[in-house]
């Protein structure tokens, strides 16, 4: 079996993950094959474009990031500056696809996933969606042009989602603006049969019902108050201030993931508040994951919860609000001759 499928189906072009042992981790030769394909099909006679993934459990768990630690370690950096610069490109042509894409939802979409799941016109999610950017508990920024995402989020809950790494269920996703449309997974076989049939994405307008109650909506105000905060310090004061079970949760995960990551990602958040281009966000992601192999802690990141499992990271700064800003400042200046090439990127 192949990693993707990718097909022409009636007035559809489809990709079909096809890694679900893997929980449809992306590798970089499927990043290649779903913008050759993307590329393919603009001046192909076809009405949009349907994306959906094998098994259960995931959409696309993120993305596969086992050889970019084994070559990191061995300090080479340029597969990995090489995977994210490709994939960057990817996750903007979806973003400006000139057809509908229609997104299928299922399981576990994170990192990578959100990047190639997320991007479309029609986002689909079901009762077991599960979706999040948790970069930061690996040592890195939300990217894939999930910063971007996140800046557009109601209030603080960019802040909020991002250094936290909390996972969206079908209502909280469509509330935060990653997904669009809930409707009942038993119900997808035959909505897709019909949209690759007639060409039609406003049929998943129509198949679409309300879905299951969120927290977020509810959580708003709370997470506007303690995420407001100048820094990464004083959102954790804010936190600790406070005695609810909210704040205590989220103080948790501040002080699980990685301290460098989260001060990076609040500062790409409040920058990008004026961005019109996700351009202008992936410019700014890739600025950090650069970095991330020689600089940051990715490696440790990846150490800590995928080679050796033992959950026990030892980040470079002990505690987020130990991050000197010049740290910040180093990780996320222009990257001059290094930087996206957008002109020679198409």
């Amino acid at each position: 079996m192949t990693e993707t499928s990718i097909r022409i189906d009636g007035r559809a072009g489809c990709i079909t993950l096809q890694r679900p042992d893997a929980l449809n981790a992306l590798t970089y030769d499927m990043v290649l094959a779903i913008e050759a394909a993307l590329d393919a099909w603009r001046e192909a006679d076809i009405d949009l474009v349907v994306i959906d993934a094998e098994g259960e459990r995931a959409f696309c768990s993120g993305g596969d990031i086992s050889e970019m630690y084994a070559s990191g370690t061995r300090g080479d950096y340029d597969y990995g500056r090489k995977f994210w610069r490709d994939e960057y490109r990817l996750n903007a042509k979806l973003f400006e696809y000139p057809k509908p894409v229609v997104s299928f939802l299922q399981g576990f979409t994170m990192g990578g996933g959100v990047g190639v799941g997320c991007h479309g016109s029609h986002r689909v999610v079901g009762e077991s969606s599960q979706i999040a950017m948790p970069e930061c508990g690996i040592g890195l920024v939300p990217d894939v042009g999930g910063s971007l995402m996140l800046t557009l989020a109601p209030g603080r809950l960019g802040e909020y989602l991002g250094v936290t790494s909390a996972r969206m269920g079908a209502a909280d996703a469509i509330y935060a603006g990653f997904a669009d449309h809930f409707v009942p997974q038993d119900q997808w076989p035959t909505l897709v049969s019909k949209i690759c049939a007639t060409g039609d994405a406003t049929l998943v307008e129509a198949a679409a019902s309300p879905p299951p109650e969120g927290t977020l909506a509810t959580l708003q105000p709370d997470i506007d108050t303690h995420f407001k905060g100048e820094d990464l310090g004083d959102i954790q004061r804010n936190l600790r201030a406070a005695s609810d079970p909210f704040a205590e949760q989220a103080l948790k995960a501040i002080t699980r993931n990685a301290p460098l990551a989260m001060a990076c990602t609040l500062q790409i958040v409040r920058r990008l508040r004026s961005a019109t281009s996700i351009r202008q966000a992936l410019d700014m992601e890739f600025r950090y994951t650069y970095r991330a192999m020689e600089q940051g802690d990715f490696i440790e990141g990846i150490r800590a919860a995928i080679i050796d499992r033992d959950r026990q990271p030892n980040w470079a700064h002990a505690a987020p609000d130990q991050v000197p800003p010049v740290d910040v400042a180093n990780m996320l200046k222009p990257l001059k001759d290094a930087a996206l090439n957008w002109e020679n990127m198409s």
